[in-house]
């Protein structure tokens, strides 16, 4: 009998979980990725260099190949291609006319609006004086990031009454960053941040996880950890799942994952926008399966095929974090103590993306982040204290011109 033939879209490290659940469920799996040194390359059975931004050379692959389903987890890169070749080849997922609203920001806001989602206030600009004249209009704090990105890349927040120059480098810096050559000033939601994990087919929404977020904060509110299962009160908790329901079904996403990012407010929850695909930052592929037993990624694949996921749980419901490190800007002078970190109680995972002699920059998106600690307890409390001192144990030392490295453990 012929395997099944599975193409995933990027084989960067966050997609690496795709292509070994893959081979591990018995498919044939195809990666496709831009850079020759993609690690997720040498592990696939086939291997493309390819621009996985180009749908039309995508499909060509997936037409080659024969594929019976294509997955792009954690990214937004390359979900035009996904939706086309699941449009020409009849495969199942997101088509092109979901995808549009999926990773358009504005177009996202406008479903929302249509779906009575509950959402911020937000207004599409693409000239500096369009901008200014949206700040003025929402009149107070607001946020300006690209209408098209992922990862906090090009997000500024700006305070209510800022001066117009403020408001005209934020506009260009998310304009930089932007993949569909516009951007968004949007009313400022105050509240915590949280992620709802789902998968969805045949219009059921199955919600496996609600995550909670640590941000660096104003400006650029880059995400720096995550826990769960969330601490949240069962209603607030409640309400959440259901703002992150409605946003779905507004967007009519059906046969993918779901990662829904949502801020409550004292007056509720808004959605401040939902991907239709796996949530990136380990939550899906490290959280959700340590905390409640769920394979989520097997579960995505076997949409993407056609089938109906296996939610049944491995293991009981335990707490899990991550927590990135945030070492002072600068070049690397020492790492160390990562070996009596590793042996601490809970700590499972860490991992450090430098090495003496690399420049960490300040953390202005996800890109600027160096590594990570993750680690299981009890509960989400117990876990958080052993990613925390994980975290705290490990010394990235870094030297500015005016700096000197730090002593040893």
């Amino acid at each position: 009998m012929r395997k099944k033939t599975l193409l995933v879209l990027a084989a960067g490290p966050l997609q690496l979980p795709a292509i070994t659940v893959g081979k591990r469920l018995g498919l044939r799996v195809v990666a496709a990725d831009g850079d020759p040194n993609a690690p997720g390359l040498a592990l696939a059975d086939v291997a493309h260099v390819i621009d996985i931004g180009d749908p039309e050379v995508c499909l060509r692959v997936a037409r080659a190949e024969k594929v019976d389903g294509v997955i792009h987890i954690c990214s937004e890169v390359a979900m035009a291609s996904l939706a086309l070749v699941n449009s020409e080849m009849g495969l199942h997922g997101i088509c092109l006319g979901t995808v549009v609203s999926a990773t358009n920001k504005e177009q996202m806001r406008r479903a929302f609006e249509r779906g009575g989602a509950p959402s911020p206030r937000s207004i599409g600009v693409t000239t500096d004086d369009a901008a200014l004249a949206a700040a003025v209009g929402i009149a107070g704090a607001v946020i300006v990031k690209p209408s098209r990105n992922s990862g906090s890349r090009g997000v500024t927040h700006l305070p209510a009454g800022v001066e117009p120059e403020r408001v005209i480098a934020a506009f260009r810096r998310a304009m930089a960053e932007s993949r569909d050559h516009s951007a968004l000033v949007e009313e400022y939601v105050e509240g915590p941040e949280f992620s709802v994990e789902a998968l969805v087919w045949d219009r059921h929404i199955e919600v496996l996880a609600i995550t909670d977020k640590l941000t660096t904060g104003q400006p650029f509110f880059v995400e720096v950890g995550h826990n769960q299962p969330t601490q949240l009160s069962p209603h607030d908790a409640g309400s959440v799942r259901q703002a992150a329901i409605a946003g779905i079904r507004a967007l009519a996403l059906d046969g993918c994952a779901a990662h829904a990012e949502i801020k409550l407010s004292p007056t509720g929850p808004f959605i401040i926008e939902i991907g239709a695909r796996l949530g990136g930052d380990f939550i899906t592929t490290e959280l959700v399966p340590r905390s409640t037993g769920i394979d989520m990624v097997a579960g995505a694949i076997r949409l993407a095929l056609g089938e109906e996921p296996d939610l049944a749980p491995t293991h009981a419901p335990r707490g899990v974090a991550i927590r990135y490190f945030q070492p002072h800007p600068g070049t690397v002078q020492v790492v160390e103590c990562v070996d009596e970190a590793m042996a601490l109680p809970g700590v499972a995972v860490i991992d450090i993306r430098v090495q003496v002699g690399d420049v960490v920059p300040p953390i202005t998106s996800s890109l600027s982040r160096v590594g990570h600690v993750i680690a299981e307890g009890q509960d989400a409390v117990e876990a958080i204290a052993a990613a925390e001192r994980a975290r705290d144990t490990v010394r990235i030392t870094t030297a500015a011109p005016t700096e000197e490295a730090a002593n040893g453990c």
